[in-house]
């Protein structure tokens, strides 16, 4: 049967370009031209600095080299064994003890790199949030100081049931840290005085006043002690031990988890948090559209102090429970500068940074013990590691990555 009707002409599809990259191919160039990648890269770089550094320090390396031309198998094997006792010690002291006998015994390792990275991921967070809204928090000692001082008086100073002393003594401490920081942020938006140099100053008079605390009697000071100490804190105020007497881990590792999820709410999905975002992007910019810029200075700094306070309470209430002193900070102040920087100051970012530095620490004595390899190295690829961080541009040549795309 014949019809009129005709068939519609099919469509044609495109043709694809084939110089369009596909779905996989982005997402692997955002992957090696982003911030993420420099980070990896710029640790792996202070690894290898590192080794070179334990070669000059192995005896049996010195040695074989001494006549490397004529049996030269010596000398590379010298060095691959330093390289592989090095590393081998670290993963050990970090991570998994192989070398003991049980289950408890092999991960306790692990624990030890969670206990060492709580106060980093806090103090971290402090920094970085500051970071984010276009503020160095450079006072990190000073806060943390303030915060075990206040904790520890709160602690040995009152006669508290369990349930009440010791989140107390959390939110003392907290405050101490937050009100602390909060000096900076009010002289930033009353004056315009730059943050790094108050902070840096704040420090000073921070660590001058717990020390002054500490060697007064009827204030911090231990009764009849001569040294500038407290009090052991009370098991009223001790932070639980999650995984038994055994362990040594505590529930500021639990904290911590807990204050970066809170910071990621607060910068992704609050409007505190944009404005903290727009702040540092653009002071001026935010101004114009409403922002009150000054207001926003002080609260992220005060936010900011009280996270790095957390810090300080996961010191003197969990880590160094056997008083307060003007050496609890640790150093973790000016090391939450270099976790911040590696994390981008991403909460997520500086989580993973803090669980590295964690591991380095933990594993660092175990490498120094074991191995007889300073535990100065272990600080040396610290350094490099924000050597490496703080030019992009080096490594991307080191590594020939592309450029970073700009807006």
């Amino acid at each position: 049967m014949s019809t009129n009707e005709t068939e519609p002409a099919p469509v044609e599809e495109p043709a694809k370009d084939p110089q369009e990259p596909g779905r996989f191919d982005g997402v692997l160039r955002e992957i090696v031209m982003g911030n993420a990648m420099v980070a990896v890269l710029s640790v792996l770089l202070a690894v290898v600095v590192g080794s070179l550094m334990i070669l000059l320090t192995d005896e049996n390396v010195r040695d074989t080299a001494g006549y490397i031309g004529a049996r030269p198998s010596d000398f590379f094997s010298a060095v691959s064994t330093a390289i592989t006792d090095a590393y081998s010690a670290l993963f050990r002291g970090a991570i998994y003890n192989t070398n003991v006998e049980g289950f408890e015994g092999r991960i306790k390792p692990l624990t030890e790199t969670l206990k060492f990275s709580a106060p980093l991921i806090l103090a971290g967070l402090g920094v970085g949030l500051a970071f984010r809204a276009g503020l160095f928090n450079i006072g990190g000692r000073g806060q943390m100081l303030l915060a075990g001082a206040a904790a520890g008086w709160v602690g040995v100073g009152m006669d508290l049931p369990l349930v009440v002393h010791l989140p107390l003594a959390v939110v003392a401490g907290a405050l101490a840290g937050a009100l602390w920081a909060g000096i900076a942020g009010f002289l930033k938006a009353q004056s315009g005085a730059h943050e790094v140099i108050v902070t840096i100053m704040l420090n000073y008079v921070g660590y001058y006043l717990v020390f002054y605390a500490l060697s007064k009697q009827g204030l911090l000071q231990a009764p009849g002690s001569l040294n500038p100490k407290s009090e052991p804190m009370p098991e009223s105020v001790i932070l639980p031990r999650l995984l038994g007497d055994r362990f040594n881990l505590h529930l500021g590792f639990v904290i911590a988890l807990v204050a970066v999820g809170v910071v990621w709410w607060l910068l992704n999905r609050s409007a505190m948090g944009f404005r903290f975002r727009a702040v540092g992007e653009n002071p001026d910019a935010a101004r114009a559209s409403g922002i009150d810029v000054g207001r926003t200075y002080i609260t992220v700094m005060l936010i900011a102090g009280g996270l790095v306070g957390l810090a300080g309470v996961n010191q003197i209430l969990g880590t160094a429970t056997s008083g307060v002193t003007v050496d609890m900070d640790a150093g973790i102040g000016f090391d939450a500068i270099t976790v911040a920087l590696l994390g981008r100051s991403r909460p997520l970012g500086i989580l993973a940074a803090g669980l590295l530095f964690g591991a380095l620490k933990a594993g660092g004595f175990s490498m120094a013990a074991a191995e007889g390899i300073p535990v100065e190295i272990v600080l040396v690829i610290q350094s490099l590691i924000v050597l490496f961080i703080a030019a992009p541009p080096l490594v991307r040549a080191i590594f020939r990555l592309p450029k970073e795309a700009t807006a």
